[in-house]
């Protein structure tokens, strides 16, 4: 039997990453967890027994290429670690600070691990995965969202251009956008445990981007409105 694969999960410690880490741990995946929230990630460590479980922040982009000196090329990379703005508002309405956290975080987060691990699994030329987590917010507009949704949209927008640049190579993308998730920013939604699931559906089947079904029409209306000119509208889901 071959050795099991390996996973790197940031923002590991709680919502989304925390699922996600105990779907590939049922999937016998070999777990690197990364968060910035030590108590909790020794919580997950002591539940999951990873092979490392590394406190730092993402929105440093020394800590990821140090975690990556350490961890070397992985199997599926989970660059999942976000955080929500306490202003969701208008874009002028958020301090400058704010942005800077918000984009730092879920933003430079994403492009630091790639620019981290990306030439690990380039090199080692086996099959990889890299699962960017972003959200619904980066797929439709609505009125305010400050800086969370705003980065949300470069997200998708950074894992576009990722899964375009490594079409033709041994690493496949996936985005996750999903709408709301029980998480630390949020205690309504979607179990993140079956949000985890989609997303892991979506890598097995290669696809790019999870996004909520009842949302499609929307989000086809907002290219729509972009290509003809018109005044954009704040989008409604389909009733389920």
């Amino acid at each position: 039997m071959g050795e099991s694969k390996s996973a790197l999960i940031t923002g590991a410690a709680s919502g989304i990453g925390l699922a996600l880490a105990r779907a590939l741990s049922d999937r016998s995946y070999r777990l690197q967890l990364f968060d910035v929230n030590r108590g909790a990630l020794a919580r997950a460590a002591s539940e999951l027994h990873p092979e490392a479980a590394v406190t730092g922040d993402v929105a440093d982009p020394t800590a990821l290429q140090d975690l990556a000196e350490q961890v070397g090329a992985v199997d599926l990379l989970c660059l999942n670690a976000g955080v929500t703005s306490t202003s969701t508002g208008a874009p002028w309405d958020a301090a400058p600070t704010e942005w800077e956290r918000v984009l730092g975080v879920n933003l430079l987060g994403v492009v630091n691990g790639l620019r981290s691990f990306v030439p690990l699994m380039l090199e080692r030329a086996a099959p990889s995965q890299i699962l960017i987590t972003a959200s619904l917010a980066g797929a439709a507009t609505w009125p305010g969202g400050g800086p969370y949704a705003a980065s949300k949209h470069a997200v998708l927008a950074v894992a576009e251009q990722a899964a375009l640049e490594l079409a033709d190579t041994n690493i496949a993308v996936t985005v996750l956008c999903p709408a709301l998730v029980r998480t630390g920013m949020s205690d309504q939604g979607e179990n993140p445990q079956d949000t985890a699931t989609q997303a892991l559906e979506a890598i097995d089947n290669r696809c790019f981007a999870v996004l909520p079904d009842e949302w499609t029409t929307a989000i086809e209306g907002r290219a729509a409105t972009l290509v003809s000119g018109r005044y954009p509208q704040t989008p409604t889901h389909d009733p389920a």
